[in-house]
C-alpha cells in the first residue's frame, strides 16, 4: 500500500558501545517535506515491538534515523518496520528481518580488547601480549576475531 517511491531507501544500523544502536536511512525518492517517517523494531517475534524514542531528523524535520540505548539482541535476528504518512495519506513501508550473521544491514564497532597485558624480557629482546576478547552485542566466540599488533620502537 500507498505511493510507490515513498518508502526509506538504505536502511543500515550500526551497533556501537555493545548496547547503542544508530539506524539511519535516506527518505523515499517521491517523498514531499510533509512526509514523516516511524521506526519499530523487535530483537525477536516474541518481544515486544520498541518505537524509537530519539528521532535524528533531516532539514525538513522528516524522521531520517534513530539512536536507540540499551539494546540486547540475543538470538542473532532482528525485525525492522519503518512506516509513516503524508498529508493523511499512507506511504510504503519498508520492512526487514536481519539475520546478524549473514547479512549486512547491522554493523557493530567494536570496543577495543580488554586487559592488555605486556611482558618483555631486555635480554631475550622478546615481548608477550595477552588481551581478552572485546565486549560484543551479539558474538559469544573469541575464535570469531582476528586479531593485528603495530609494534613501534621508541
Amino acid at each position: 500500500a500507498g505511493m510507490n517511491g515513498t518508502a526509506i531507501e538504505n536502511f543500515v544500523c550500526v551497533i556501537f558501545n555493545v548496547s547503542f544502536m544508530n539506524c539511519t536511512w535516506n527518505v523515499g525518492r517521491t517523498a514531499t517535506e510533509d512526509t514523516q517517517y516511524f521506526l519499530y523494531w523487535t530483537p525477536s517475534k516474541k518481544e515486544n515491538i520498541t518505537e524509537c524514542q530519539n528521532y535524528i531528523k533531516d532539514n525538513c524535520g522528516r524522521h531520517t534515523g534513530c539512536l536507540f540505548q540499551n539494546v540486547t539482541i540475543e538470538n542473532k535476528n532482528a525485525y525492522f518496520l519503518v512506516n509513516g504518512s503524508r498529508s493523511g495519506q499512507t506511504i510504503q513501508s519498508y520492512e526487514e528481518k536481519i539475520m546478524l550473521i549473514s547479512d549486512y544491514v547491522i554493523v557493530e564497532k567494536l570496543t577495543p580488547p580488554l586487559n592488555v597485558t605486556v611482558n618483555c624480557t631486555e635480554a631475550a629482546q622478546r615481548c608477550s601480549v595477552w588481551w581478552q576478547p572485546p565486549r560484543t552485542s551479539h558474538v559469544k566466540k573469541s575464535s570469531c576475531f582476528k586479531y593485528e599488533i603495530v609494534i613501534k620502537n621508541k
